[in-house]
């Protein structure tokens, strides 16, 4: 059975859209976090995306695959199949991607049966906070920039409580530091 991962890139104080590299953005990098990132999405079976998010992806990565140093981030990020949640776009969709039809967790249940590997979401929009909500997310990852931003809406800000056991963290040299939660079942 796959396991289902959010993976965010957020600053301290939670801001997480358009993450942009420095000196414009908050989005902070070195070789060895983009390594961890890039092994991260060549164990992944595919991804989970929300509309807003697979828009901007889609737009973005083939145009990466000729940038020096993105080259087997895009071959990976363009080639791996991709799983949309939307309620507007109609199929068939491009860029390797297929329309999740009919109830959302029903259907990310069958895509955890269908693979055996980490499926990945890449978001902190309303996809990832429907996923939360119906018990469907193994692991939480957070790569955390060392920024305090002032713009832009900050992650989970209406999501409810939510308990997380920590499993993993890595601090890369830059400052990033990646935490891995997993949710824990409510107390009862």
């Amino acid at each position: 059975m796959g396991r289902l991962i959010i993976n965010v890139a957020m600053t301290v104080n939670g801001a997480f859209e358009a993450p942009a590299p420095q000196p414009q953005g908050w989005l902070v990098t070195d070789p060895d976090s983009m390594q961890a990132g890039l092994e991260m999405w060549q164990a992944a079976d595919a991804m989970v995306l929300g509309r807003k998010t697979f828009e901007g992806l889609s737009t973005a990565w083939p145009q990466l695959a000729d940038v020096p140093g993105f080259e087997a981030y895009a071959a990976r990020m363009n080639g791996m199949p991709k799983y949309v949640a939307s309620r507007s776009l109609t199929g068939p969709l491009e860029w390797n991607a297929t329309l999740i039809d009919g109830d959302l967790a029903e259907s990310v249940r069958r895509l955890k049966d269908e693979h055996d590997g980490n499926l990945i979401a890449p978001s902190a929009g309303e996809l990832t906070r429907d996923l939360i909500a119906h018990d469907l997310v193994d692991e939480l990852w957070f790569n955390v920039s060392p920024y305090l931003w002032a713009t832009g809406p900050r992650i989970f800000d209406d999501l409810g409580p939510v308990r997380l056991e920590l499993v993993n963290t890595t601090t890369f040299p830059s400052g990033v530091v990646r935490l891995c939660y997993r949710p824990t079942p409510a107390a009862g």
